[in-house]
């Protein structure tokens, strides 16, 4: 099963993360299929998203996380 879902990258204490396909058994830092966008905590938040890609994703049976989804949702909501 697949999931959409987040990859640290990024040095100690500065984390960076990226949002991902993976395989949900996966490690977290492990495989991934696609990067789907990206997300920086420490650079005021940061996000981007390719949207498209998501929706292709998510109709091809992967899930978001619970974080991920929120990120989603915050990312539409900044486009608007």
């Amino acid at each position: 099963m697949l999931s959409i879902r987040l990859t640290r990258m990024g040095a100690k204490k500065r984390p960076f993360y990226r949002i991902v396909v993976a395989e949900k058994r996966g490690k977290r830092d492990g495989r991934f299929i696609e990067i789907l966008g990206y997300y920086d905590p420490c650079n005021s938040n940061k996000l981007k998203i390719n949207q498209e890609r998501i929706e292709f994703w998510k109709k091809n049976g992967a899930q978001p996380t619970d974080i991920v989804a929120s990120l989603i949702k915050q990312y539409a909501n900044q486009l608007s």
